[in-house]
């Protein structure tokens, strides 16, 4: 699986963004969606996750601004970014789990920068 973000820039604080994912080869075998962003000089973090099923988790930072939503193409996913913050400055990624293998695989996308000026 191949994943393509898109949708980043500069935004002053409060403002929005809409990102997107999108991923080619077996799609089919996807079972959940995530995003995750990781800033300068900190670790990765997760932002939130979407099944296959429609079942959708937040991390507390981002409940009630960040949503992340199921495109009308089965290979696209979004992530609603509402009343952005300068800390919600990083790099943010799309992750996608397929089954296979024991535990099932993970593929990464190479991401898309968020700036939030304050």
């Amino acid at each position: 699986v191949q994943l393509v973000e898109s949708g980043g820039g500069l935004v002053q604080a409060g403002g929005s963004l809409r990102l997107s994912c999108v991923a080619s080869g077996s799609v089919a075998r996807i079972e959940s969606w995530g995003w995750y962003r990781q800033g300068p000089g900190q670790r990765r973090e997760w932002i939130a996750t979407l099944t296959t099923r429609g079942r959708t988790n937040y991390a507390d930072f981002g409940k009630g601004r960040f949503a992340i939503e199921r495109g009308s193409a089965e290979n696209t996913v979004f992530l609603q970014m509402n009343n952005l913050r300068p800390q919600d400055t990083a790099v943010y990624l799309c992750v996608v789990h397929t089954a296979g293998g024991l535990g099932g695989y993970d593929y990464w996308g190479q991401g898309t920068q968020v700036t939030v000026s304050s």
